[in-house]
């Protein structure tokens, strides 16, 4: 029951024959090979400048990034201080607030 039935493939039945062949009966003219001509592309050339330009258009990249990635921490831990002077806060005023009565 717990077994998985591998199915099997079927031996075929009766005798298979082979597709018949196609065949050409009028003569074709060889077509003489041409080489394919590659179209013409600018290549990429890497000056001192454009390089310069790369390294500064990175560095300034990581820099934005960075400075938002530490804002965004600096976000969070002032909010989760805050939180918990107010948890604080709170928790004194209910402790004062039980013992006046």
């Amino acid at each position: 029951m717990f077994k998985p039935k591998v199915p099997t493939m079927p031996q075929p039945t009766g005798l298979i024959t082979p597709p018949a062949a196609v065949v050409q009966h009028t003569p074709q003219s060889p077509t003489p090979l041409v080489a394919p001509t590659t179209a013409a592309r600018p290549t990429v050339q890497l000056t001192p400048g454009a390089v310069l330009a790369l390294v500064g258009g990175g560095a300034a990249v990581v820099l934005v990034v960075g400075a938002v990635l530490v804002s965004m921490l600096l976000a969070v831990a002032i909010t989760g201080a805050s939180v918990a002077i107010c948890a604080l806060v709170i928790r004194s005023l209910m402790a004062s607030a039980d013992k006046h009565r």
